[in-house]
């Protein structure tokens, strides 16, 4: 399925090391996650907050509850991709990030990765801070 980006998407760019590929030489296909889990980080990084102090500041931290790829073509060794994201849904206590990897502009992975925002003490849901849902909300 042709994914289209949307103007408010975030994306970074990730080069495939020796280390992401497997003995047939292309990405093997878990690293597709490390991969969407890297821009994840990059985008909250960019929006100014820092997963370990949310953690320790404000007791939230964020945890993966689904996901789904569609592998569409391979990426092979020393490929300059480009990761993206943007926001599918987005609830009072998860988001769920449509994502997708490039090579240029050939679509080479789709998925859709959810969220949910936890206590850290209890790893119960808790409430998004509002601060941070307006700047998921704008990702949409």
């Amino acid at each position: 399925m042709k994914f289209e980006p949307s103007p408010n998407a975030f994306a970074i760019p990730v080069r495939v090391y020796y280390e992401d590929t497997d003995a047939g030489g292309v990405v093997y296909y878990a690293n597709y996650l490390k991969f969407f889990e890297r821009c994840r980080t990059e985008w909250m990084r960019s929006a100014g907050h820092d997963q370990s102090a949310l953690a320790a500041e404000a007791g939230i931290g964020f945890v993966a509850r689904k996901a789904s790829c569609e592998y569409l073509r391979p990426a092979r060794l020393d490929d300059q991709l480009t990761v993206g994201l943007e926001v599918e849904k987005l609830t009072r206590v998860r988001v769920v990030f449509r994502q997708h990897v490039r090579r240029g502009a050939e679509e080479l992975v789709t998925g859709a990765v959810e969220i949910a925002c936890v206590d850290m003490a209890t790893m119960r849901p808790a409430p998004i801070p509002q601060y941070l849902y307006q700047q998921l909300e704008a990702l949409k």
